[in-house]
């Protein structure tokens, strides 16, 4: 277990090192300058050059690469053209809405997609059956944002139940958390959940046309118990993968839900940062988003051992 978690530790550290190189790359051939930006009016040619001297940007491009590596290596992602601030701590200021959000999201995407994607497998060519496929479709077909403003004009233009926008943290008023929370995380669980109700689905029917599942029901056992210990233990590690992968997702940021709703998480602040050209953020964000996948994927494969006793890391 050890040597295979070095050697995961390893390929991550690899492929961060990737998605730096090639974010710093691609950032490069955007057009405009991030210190002319930040400066707007009130530009002055001498002001712009020693700036741009702090920043680095008068080095050459291999330079200047380094120079961010050899940076990001200890921590320093550099500081926000825009306001001066530190990357990392605007980063890390934006993680608990993003947390926050992507947690309630995902509570809600696996509350619809186990119960439906499971009796539509045992329904199989049912009219519950072509009912949840259909629905699924939609909701993966369905834009977020088309999604989010119906929901807006549900439940606040025409109930009034529900504020549109903002944002409050849950550590101060949890009733007031929930208010705002239900409405984005409607919008990004559904589809999660749409998406996940098809592999769910897809599992279990895998799952249950094994001989064990036949040999189970042959001997006798109740059907709730072979859907139990049988067909649904066997079928997590599908499942698992890609409710990890919709976690990841989410807590990387779901930008267009984030800046719909007005909702200050990571998401949002990498939209702001790309619209002002605002480099060392958008490349603190992108990141940030590749150690979580890293991290998600090295979580999920060690549940893989968890659940399945077949499966050993050595």
């Amino acid at each position: 277990m050890l040597r295979y978690l070095l050697r995961r530790a390893v390929q991550a550290l690899v492929v961060l090192v990737g998605a730096a190189v090639l974010v710093f790359l691609l950032l490069q051939l955007v057009p405009g300058d991030p210190v002319r930006s930040a400066m707007g009016t009130r530009f002055n040619p001498d002001v712009y050059e020693v700036l741009r001297a702090e920043a680095g940007l008068d080095l050459p491009l291999h330079e200047q690469l380094i120079r961010y590596l050899s940076n990001a290596a200890v921590g320093d992602f550099g500081v926000s053209f825009r306001n001066g601030e530190s990357v990392f701590e605007l980063v890390v200021a934006r993680m608990p809405a993003t947390i926050s959000l992507a947690v309630a999201a995902l509570v809600i995407a696996l509350l619809i997609s186990f119960p439906l994607g499971i009796v539509s497998a045992m329904r199989r060519g049912r009219a519950v059956d072509h009912a949840a496929r259909i629905g699924s479709q939609i909701g993966i077909s369905v834009p977020d944002f088309w999604l989010g403003i119906l929901l807006i004009l549900l439940f606040t233009s025409t109930l009034h139940l529900l504020p549109p926008s903002g944002y409050v943290p849950l550590t101060e008023d949890p009733v007031e958390w929930l208010r705002h929370v239900i409405l984005p995380a409607l919008t990004v669980g559904l589809i999660s959940g749409s998406i996940m109700t098809r592999f769910i689905r897809s599992a279990t029917l895998e799952s249950n046309d094994q001989d064990f599942a036949r040999t189970a029901r042959a001997k006798g056992l109740q059907e709730s118990v072979v859907m139990r210990d049988h067909v649904l233990r066997n079928a997590m590690v599908p499942i698992i993968t890609v409710a990890g992968i919709q976690l990841a997702s989410l807590l990387g940021g779901v930008i267009v839900v984030e800046v719909l709703f007005a909702w200050p998480g990571l998401g949002r602040l990498t939209y702001d940062a790309v619209l002002a050209r605002d480099y060392t953020v958008v490349q603190g964000a992108v990141l940030l988003v590749a150690a979580i996948f890293l991290v998600a994927n090295l979580v999920v494969d060690l549940m893989y051992a968890l659940i399945d006793p077949r499966i050993r890391y050595r």
